[in-house]
């Protein structure tokens, strides 16, 4: 028996992968920011939330940009590239966070002593490469929900992880412990998104027995 989508399932299905912009729409930075600030609601390794944004809306930086991001048309053409970066020294926001999980209520003082030794302790011997991929994870997460709420905002974005990461890091003086994961375009469709298949769910999926 069919069942009737949910709102959010009918989202799902219309978010599509976006390549061809309007030029010369301009998204205002406030609604750029509502949608980064509701997409913090993502869950992260450790609540350690690594992810950082630098969102580019210059055009020529914009134009910049598409020679590091390999000339893909969607880096120049669409309203803001939404750069997803990943702090790798996550673990020294540990007292941060929990301080205000214990001011808030959420927690009580000694679960929070406990998860700021627990994250500082652990994470700190965790190699660079080790917590780049935690970061790579938690960073997945936070931009299916930026390109989920910007969709719902009316807005079409693209996922990019293919793109010059060292040229980027090296062009926006980022910081050692800040590395570069994702592009995200984001503007309005010039054209409807291609739909694309997917494998058989009997494929994919299986119970343990």
């Amino acid at each position: 028996m069919s069942q009737q989508k949910s709102a959010l399932e009918k989202l799902m299905d219309e978010r599509k992968s976006v390549r061809k912009y309007e030029s010369g729409v301009a998204i205002p930075r406030e609604t750029i920011q509502h949608i980064l600030q509701q997409a913090t609601t993502a869950p992260s390794s450790s609540n350690l939330q690594p992810w950082r944004f630098l969102v580019i809306d210059d055009q020529e930086q914009k134009k910049e940009l598409r020679i590091a991001g390999f000339n893909q048309e969607q880096i120049e053409t669409s309203s803001a590239i939404i750069a997803v970066i990943g702090d790798i020294e996550m673990y020294k926001n540990a007292k941060q966070i929990n301080d205000l999980n214990v001011e808030l209520g959420y927690m009580p003082r000694e679960i929070a002593d406990m998860m700021i030794s627990n994250s500082e302790a652990s994470y700190s011997n965790f190699s660079d490469a080790e917590r780049s991929n935690i970061a790579h994870l938690d960073s997945g997460l936070i931009s299916m929900q930026i390109v989920l709420l910007a969709k719902d905002m009316g807005y079409d974005t693209v996922i990019m992880g293919g793109f010059d990461k060292a040229a980027f890091a090296k062009r926006y003086e980022l910081p050692a412990n800040e590395v570069p994961m994702i592009l995200i375009a984001i503007g309005k469709a010039a054209m409807p998104a291609r739909n694309s298949s997917r494998l058989p769910f009997e494929q994919i999926i299986r119970f343990s027995s």
